[in-house]
């Protein structure tokens, strides 16, 4: 789905932009998947979000030709259940912890924390969480809105009640990643850059800068094409690969969760989008279970959308 906050697309823009780029498409083969999408991102590079549905709809339509499942087509590395974690908004101390309950209730251990708008108030609330849920792991997701020295502050906090935090996500501005270094240096708990990669080129200066220890693939950042050389890049690297989305219903989670399955090596998931939509409009493809995402064996993504009002078709 477009996020304006990170991408600068809006759904208006995105479904202008599909139905030029599709229309490009049409008459090519979808077994040319890659180099389709390093056409499109030469077409269209300030509309990715865009770009990744389409790719998506011709690797899709290219594994249901192959009869084999997405994951297939990129080797089948690490087929099994995995485990995602769930994202729990910036709220007050109550509705913070009731949200984390409920989850918690369902067997969600992994608790990605939405912080970096007053530090003080999100030590409090992680606190909270802490004492009313046993065996709890967090991530604290800044979407870049620390400074340093906030961040280092915040982790303090943490470390003082004895909550397990697994890494900090894009703590500051994307460009800064100078802080990003010495966060992960001074603090000792691993960053992932998020914002700051949306290329292959980020993703290299990560790398070059030593600004980050995970990187996080988001297929609505990039298209899809773009985000499997990244992942390749990250692996050859020596980082680790965390994957995430934009609030995506479970076509481009499938898509993200195929990457999973066939290349390895993800270590960290933020897959649980789909689990915070109002409804589910696609019937098929993997399934949760609790915080379990189950592979799926049939071809493409096996899914199909359910008819809705505000579905747009493009012909």
């Amino acid at each position: 789905a477009p996020f304006p906050e990170v991408g600068g697309e809006t759904r208006a823009s995105c479904l202008t932009s599909l139905l030029q780029l599709s229309r490009a498409t049409i008459g090519r083969s979808a077994s040319d998947y890659k180099q389709i999408g390093q056409d499109l991102s030469g077409q269209a590079p300030a509309h990715p979000a865009a770009r990744c549905g389409l790719e998506t709809a011709v690797i899709d339509a290219y594994c249901r030709a192959l009869h084999i499942p997405m994951w297939k087509l990129w080797g089948g590395a690490d087929v099994r259940a995995r485990e995602t974690d769930i994202t729990i908004p910036i709220a007050d101390l109550d509705k913070t912890v009731a949200l984390a309950r409920g989850w918690y209730e369902k067997g969600f251990r992994l608790f990605k924390m939405k912080v970096g708008k007053d530090v003080e108030e999100d030590i409090r609330r992680l606190a909270a969480v802490h004492r009313a849920l046993p065996g709890i792991s967090f991530i604290g997701d800044g979407n870049q809105g620390f400074s340093m020295q906030d961040c280092l502050t915040f982790v303090r906090g943490v470390k003082a009640f004895g909550g397990a935090m697994v890494l900090l996500e894009q703590p500051v501005v994307r460009d800064d990643l100078d802080s990003m270094a010495a966060i992960r240096r001074e603090t000792g708990i691993p960053v992932a850059a998020d914002e700051s990669v949306r290329s292959l080129a980020d993703a290299q200066e990560i790398v070059a800068r030593v600004a980050a220890d995970y990187i996080n693939i988001k297929i609505m950042k990039t298209g899809v094409v773009e985000a499997l050389e990244i992942a390749s890049f990250t692996k050859a690297s020596g980082l680790k690969l965390m994957i995430g989305g934009m609030v995506e219903t479970r076509v481009a989670m499938g898509c993200s969760f195929s990457m999973v399955l066939g290349l390895g090596g993800f270590e960290v998931l933020d897959l649980d989008t789909p689990l915070l939509l109002a409804s589910d409009p696609i019937t098929g493809g993997y399934r949760y279970e609790g915080p379990q995402l189950q592979p799926w064996a049939q071809p493409g993504l096996d899914m199909t959308a359910e008819p809705s009002p505000n579905m747009s078709t493009i012909e």
